[in-house]
């Protein structure tokens, strides 16, 4: 069996250039699987976009080019992660059409439980960006001060630009030349890096006070995952609804929202209790679920 429509099409991250070619869509991927290991084995305050460059293997100004900070980095991974738990949602309930809302409830919980304990990054970084720490919400780059110049100089690098050193062509409309994909040469150079080296060296790694403001960092819709427990809960409403042959209507999403942020606060404390997710915790959290959710979904 097919498996349940989604309500709605996968969430595209805020990218400064929106890859055209196969070879450009692997290299976002490979940045997004380099900052989900560095998320685990760093944190959010230590990631940087240079390590996470060097463990991708590219230059600094291919990751540049797909976003203008660190921030926007994580939330583009954040929102890859909503993707790919509504997909497995979406094959569990396929896999047993017959599954009732006790079942469907399981699903739900499981494969957050299962993405929590197995996929890189999701323990620190699931559907949301980290709190901002307080020198990167005014606009600092907070835990290394180098980044401020790399992100201005480095973003800016071979683009256009909009107001304050923003890049707006999201899908590389604002050069007047299309996606930088399609001129990209075979020989996988990427005109977009500008003045960085092949080496992946940033013109921003110079000595710099570690006070400079990165425009990049200042706040941006585009780049934050806005309400993550709410596009969290309309995606498993739709899932569920479909599955179970109800209507999504405004009482079920209300109920939906109420379990996902319910459930949120126990599973992160679950984990908080044992790295693996505290077994008690899990089966006190799908109780409540049962009890709140499934009269709603039956």
């Amino acid at each position: 069996m097919d498996p349940v429509p989604q309500t709605r099409p996968q969430t595209a991250p805020a990218l400064r250039r929106a890859p055209v070619q196969q070879r450009s869509a692997e290299r976002l991927a490979r940045i997004l699987d380099a900052c989900a290991v560095l998320l685990d084995e760093t944190g959010y305050e230590r990631l940087s976009t240079r390590a996470v460059a060097a463990r991708a293997g590219v230059p600094i100004g291919s990751v540049y080019r797909f976003f203008g900070n660190k921030r926007a980095m994580v939330a583009a991974l954040a929102l890859r992660n909503l993707d790919r738990y509504a997909e497995r949602v979406s094959e569990r309930l396929a896999a047993t059409p017959l599954l009732d809302a006790y079942g469907a409830i399981d699903g739900v919980l499981d494969e957050f439980i299962a993405m929590k304990r197995t996929v890189p990054g999701f323990a620190l970084v699931d559907f949301g960006v980290p709190a901002a720490a307080p020198g990167e919400a005014s606009g600092r780059t907070g835990e290394d001060g180098a980044d401020a110049v790399g992100d201005a100089v480095g973003g800016v690098a071979g683009d256009a630009v909009g107001p304050g050193g923003r890049d707006f062509g999201g899908s590389g409309s604002g050069d007047g030349s299309g996606s930088d994909d399609e001129a990209e040469p075979d020989d996988g150079t990427d005109p977009s890096d500008g003045a960085d080296a092949s080496d992946g060296t940033d013109p921003g790694d110079g000595a710099v006070p570690g006070d400079r403001t990165d425009p990049g960092d200042r706040a941006d819709s585009r780049d934050e995952v806005e309400d993550p427990n709410r596009l969290v809960a309309e995606r498993i409403c739709g899932l569920l609804a479909a599955h179970l042959g109800r209507p999504a209507d405004e009482e079920l999403h209300r109920k939906v929202l109420v379990g996902v942020e319910t459930a949120d606060a126990l599973v992160r404390l679950a984990f908080r209790a044992d790295p693996a997710g505290d077994p008690a915790l899990v089966d006190e959290t799908r109780l409540l679920l049962y009890a709140y959710l499934a009269p709603s979904l039956s």
